[in-house]
């Protein structure tokens, strides 16, 4: 069974396709007009191993809130919709990765509820290029809203504004593609005691 989600997401601010395929290798191709945020979602992919792509066209002209945040939503409803019927995965994940001076510890629960928390350092640089930095947490909140997951991200420590992002990224990304992969012993086994995911 191919598990993938395509959806496409439309507003006056924004047009945003988004396709996923959960069983992929890592072949990435994004482009969301803020450069960073392209670098973040190909870490996604990549390290996810989650064929991706993101064809966002937003008003940029104003700034770059609505292309992140609608992107976000595309992506964590896309997420949703490949993970399907959510039988025989491991349902748990989590990750920790260092960057550098950066730490980022990343659990997740593809459990049907949406709940983030979420700690990064404070007096951050403020913008990585085009990128609000406060807009992390956005996009993670908006990702689990429409995945439907609860999503832990906490960053100890870290200096530096573009690895403390990244190695949220990347931890999430092997969180995420752990806990949606098939586990060989649960073949056919939904994995709650409830019935329902």
């Amino acid at each position: 069974m191919n598990r993938v989600g395509r959806v496409e997401r439309v507003t006056k601010e924004t047009s945003v396709l988004v396709e996923i395929d959960l069983d992929g290798s890592g072949k990435v191709d994004v482009a969301t007009g803020v450069g960073f945020y392209d670098h973040m979602l190909d870490q996604l992919g990549r390290h996810g191993l989650f064929d991706l792509t993101v064809k966002t066209e937003g008003d940029l002209h104003i700034d770059s809130h609505h292309t992140i945040e609608d992107t976000a939503l595309a992506l964590g409803a896309a997420f949703r919709q490949a993970l399907g019927d959510k039988v025989g995965i491991y349902r748990f994940g989590n990750c920790t990765v260092p960057l550098d001076e950066s730490l980022a510890q990343v659990t997740v629960d593809l459990s049907g509820r949406p709940y983030l928390v979420h700690t990064e350092p404070e007096n951050m640089a403020p913008m990585i290029g085009e990128y609000d930095t406060t807009m992390t947490r956005h996009i993670l909140e908006s990702f689990v809203a429409q995945a439907q997951i609860a999503l832990h991200v906490h960053v100890p420590y870290g200096r530096n504004a573009h690895h403390i992002v990244e190695c949220q990224f990347k931890a999430l990304a092997r969180a995420l593609r752990y806990a949606s992969e098939r586990d060989p012993r649960a073949a056919g086994i939904l994995p709650s005691t409830k019935g329902a995911l």
